[in-house]
């Protein structure tokens, strides 16, 4: 573990100058690779993608570069600070994808998107739709980031049904992704299938939504949703579309309630939201996914107190816990694999795929060089390690892999994708990387 300290000025310091820049990936160094990367030899490719606009993947960059568009209406747990204040973030989410998926990325934070074309105020979706449609021919991908509901939704949905590139607000689907694969292996720990779960969830945005959205496509029957008024149930007038296709048919009415006897915990909402009671008056052999950044809903030393020698999951949203649910274990991959399989879409069927993917993961022995990277904890599959750590260079392959397979059964990328040649390529790629 590094024992540099994350306080304002080694932060400042090491974000100084930007995190990140442009390699050349093709030589330029005689008068013949000037002719070549620019005039006249650049005419050529021109020309071919004006006659066959398919080879502009095998003539530029844009089979693997994605976009990182935000406008800092949602950043971090901060709030909106607007498109310029962003790109820190938006800098971080292209260093993640390079490390992590060896996927470049570019930060495209945008102004002027809000209503009348301002800088503070609601999102106006058209605005940031138009956007990233007229910026879209450069990109293979676009990783929509910090943009707030409900804006986020529609925005998402518009482009994915416009563009034949994947489309993918992580707010929304990356915490959904890590989650489900944690719920997927706390099943198998517990014996109880995922169909028989109680689960309640706290916080009904941008990530709400799409967690009880895959929790519900991998077989989940019994969901209670709650939000800042309560739980979510079908007596309800104040709901949106999205609230409203979560709706329960129950008759608890405050998220205390609906946690009694629950399996499940999620929560994407507040610190300090559930109590010691809370968990006492949950099923036996309960899991707790308590998200809340930084303070979670409750802290994992209290449920240790309450639940004492019984067995229990806990996961939060830090990394100083175990079962960290961390979206660096989704987006990266989930974009390595779409775009070599050249998918036209990030589908539900390649998400719940990832989930699988990282759920089998985590039940396999841990690397020896990865179990270095944390010494003060016991990485083997249990209550305490349901997901893997983001070190593990298998995450590359196989994550990936099963994205890309996902695509062509699914029908978002070519029947004809050679599966067997795309895997190898994946590991000749993952042995090379530093």
């Amino acid at each position: 573990m590094s024992n540099v300290p994350v306080n304002r000025e080694t932060v400042l310091a090491f974000h100084q100058g930007g995190k990140v820049g442009m390699r050349l990936v093709k030589p330029l160094k005689t008068q013949n690779d000037l002719c070549l990367a620019y005039t006249p030899g650049v005419a050529h490719a021109v020309k071919e993608i004006a006659a066959k606009p398919e080879t502009v993947f095998d003539y530029t960059a844009k089979r693997s570069l994605v976009a990182v568009v935000s406008d800092g209406t949602a950043i971090l747990g901060l709030g909106d600070l607007g498109a310029a204040a962003s790109i820190p973030v938006m800098e971080g989410k292209a260093v993640l994808f390079k490390a992590f998926g060896d996927v470049d990325a570019w930060p495209v934070p945008l102004n002027h998107c809000r209503k009348d074309g301002a800088n503070t105020g609601k999102t106006d979706p058209k605005r940031i739709i138009d956007a990233v449609l007229a910026l879209a021919p450069m990109y293979g991908g676009i990783n929509l980031e910090d943009i707030a509901a409900p804006a986020c939704f529609e925005i998402e949905d518009t482009l994915d049904a416009m563009l034949d590139i994947p489309v993918f607000h992580d707010d929304q689907w990356g915490t959904a992704v890590i989650t489900l694969a944690g719920l997927m292996n706390y099943s198998r720990l517990c014996g109880r299938p995922l169909d028989a779960l109680r689960v309640v969830m706290n916080g009904a945005g941008a990530a709400g939504i799409r967690i009880a959205d895959m929790c519900k496509a991998a077989g989940v029957k019994d969901l209670i949703m709650c939000d800042t008024k309560g739980v979510i149930h079908s007596a309800r007038t104040d709901l949106t579309d999205h609230k409203r296709r979560h709706a329960s048919d129950t008759q608890a009415r405050t998220l205390q309630e609906a946690l009694r006897g629950a399996h499940v915990f999620i929560g994407v909402s507040v610190a300090d939201c559930v109590t010691a009671d809370d968990v006492r008056g949950m099923a036996e052999y309960p899991a707790i996914f308590a998200m809340s950044n930084p303070d979670p809903e409750i802290r994992p030393d209290i449920v240790a107190h309450v639940m004492g020698d019984k067995p229990y999951v806990m996961a939060t949203g830090r990394s100083d816990y175990p079962n960290q649910v961390n979206n660096v274990l989704g987006f990266p991959f989930i974009f390595r694999g779409a775009l070599d399989a050249k998918a036209r879409t990030v589908n539900t069927a390649m998400k719940v795929a990832a989930s699988e993917a990282l759920a089998a993961l985590a039940r396999e022995a841990v690397p020896a060089d990865v179990q270095a990277l944390y010494p003060q904890e016991k990485l083997a599959f249990g209550n305490g390690y349901i997901i893997p750590k983001p070190f593990d260079r298998r995450l590359f392959v196989e994550v990936s892999f099963a994205v890309a397979k996902a695509a062509v059964a699914s029908g978002a990328a070519p029947a004809d994708t050679d599966l067997a040649a795309l895997r190898a390529d994946l590991e000749t790629r993952n042995a090379s990387r530093g």
